[in-house]
Order: structure tokens, then sequence, then C-alpha cells
């Protein structure tokens, strides 16, 4: 779950513990990740999967990022230097996130992800950079290793789910009038967003900290002189906040 208290993004990460995937015993699975750019707290989890030197690391195994910034996931793994008297290799190493004939597509090669995906290596070390993020982005990531050994290939499970979502960082207030505002006719202020995942919203006036409607619309079926005033409405998701400007309403007497 991310969180935007005053536009700042809180990383929070879980452990997901589901099959392993092993070659021929287990190996020791683990795996960060880190959101570049913005502030991020990590609950850093070891898990261990698996036995005998194969494996793959990870910290964490879900992370929120907001549509349009970049996420780094990295990840740390292990394989035996040698399996009868033959020197292990590694040969291959990507990432994914779906398979086509019970094969990985590599992310380089999918056009989802063209010219938004870099792939960088140091000793055992693997991170996979994703830029321009998008909501369709949001999958689950997986690191593969292939080595010169038939039995010597392997794969990170349950992998990292990565959510990708929008703040309600676009906010618009309509207007609904009866006619002429008066005392007696009727008022509406309507407050939309297109936040993903959908916001709730609330209205306030201004120097009143009492909910005036826990809904999209604050609405006056019978506006009076008293309701004069200035009135905002704030939206909220999962991702954040957001305050409208102030909608001044001025009641004219007959």
């Amino acid at each position: 779950m991310c969180l935007i208290p005053g536009y700042i993004i809180y990383l929070l990460t879980f452990l997901i513990v589901s099959e392993v995937t092993q070659p021929d015993d287990g190996a020791a699975m683990s795996l960060t990740a880190a959101l570049r750019g913005f502030f991020i707290v990590l609950l850093s989890v070891s898990v261990v999967q698996s036995q005998n030197g194969w494996g793959v690391t990870y910290t964490s195994t879900q992370i929120c990022a907001v549509k349009g910034s970049s996420v780094e996931i990295h990840c740390t793994y292990t394989y035996p230097p040698r399996i009868n008297n033959e020197i292990i290799e590694v040969q291959k190493r990507l990432w994914f996130t779906k398979l086509q004939q019970d094969v990985p597509v590599d992310l380089k090669t999918d056009p989802n992800y063209d010219a938004r995906v870099e792939y960088h290596f140091f000793q055992n070390n693997s991170t996979l950079r994703i830029t321009d993020l998008r909501e369709s982005d949001s999958a689950q990531y997986k690191f593969r290793f292939e080595t010169n050994s038939r039995s010597g290939r392997y794969t990170g499970t349950p992998g990292v789910t990565l959510l990708v979502t929008d703040a309600p960082i676009r906010l618009s207030v309509s207007v609904t009038l009866s006619g002429e505002i008066v005392e007696g006719s009727s008022v509406t202020l309507t407050c939309s967003s297109d936040a993903n995942p959908a916001a709730s919203y609330t209205w306030y006036k201004q120097n009143d900290q009492k909910p005036l409607s826990k809904d999209s619309q604050l609405i006056f079926s019978s506006i009076q002189s008293s309701d004069a005033g200035e009135y905002y409405c704030i939206a909220v998701n999962d991702l954040g906040t957001k305050r409208t400007g102030h909608n001044i309403i001025i009641v004219n007497c007959e």
C-alpha cells in the first residue's frame, strides 16, 4: 500500500510466500526494491526458500509506485561453483512477467516495455529499472538466470509485485444552479477527479472543520443567507490527498 500524505510517497513492503521454483534442490531467495526520487520506507524481510547454493534473495515482495515515475528492483542470486566437477557459469540473465509456451518472455523483448527497461549487473547482483511507469506495468516481476548446466536454470519466485497507480491530483468542481442564487433556491457543488484507485470526497466550509458532506456532492436544497461563504472539497485515495481551491457562494436576499 502506498500513502502520500503531503505528496510524499511511503513505500510499504509485504512478504508474500507462495510456491518455490527450484532446480534439483533448493536455494536461498532475496530481492530488494527502491523507488528513486521519493521517500521510501522498506520493511526488509529475509526469505530463505532453498538450499545447496541455488537461489534468488528477496527482501521486498511488493512495491507501490506512481504513474510516470521510475522504479528499480534489485536482487541477489547464488549458484554452486561446480556440479559433478563441471565449473558452473551463468550464461543468461533476465527479468520477466509472463510466459510464452512455458518460456519466460524477456522484458527487453516485450514491446510493451520498449526503451523503458534497463538491466544492470554487478557480480551476483541484478537491477531492473523501469522508467515512465504505466498502470499496465502493474504485474509480478521475476528474475531468472541460466547456466551451462542442464539442471542449472533458476527462477526466483514468488517475485515482486509492482502496483502502479495515480494519486488524486486532478480535481475539478462544478456548480449546478436552479437560477440566481437567492434564499430558497437550489445549489449543488460537485467535486470530481480521475484518480485511480477511486477517491472518496469530503466537503467543508472555510474555517469549519466539521464535514458538511462525505459525498462528491454538496447539496443545498433551499439555500439560506447563513450558507453564504467559501467551500472546498478534499479527495482521498490510497495514494494521497488533494484539496480544491475555495468556491465562494453569495446568497442574494429577495
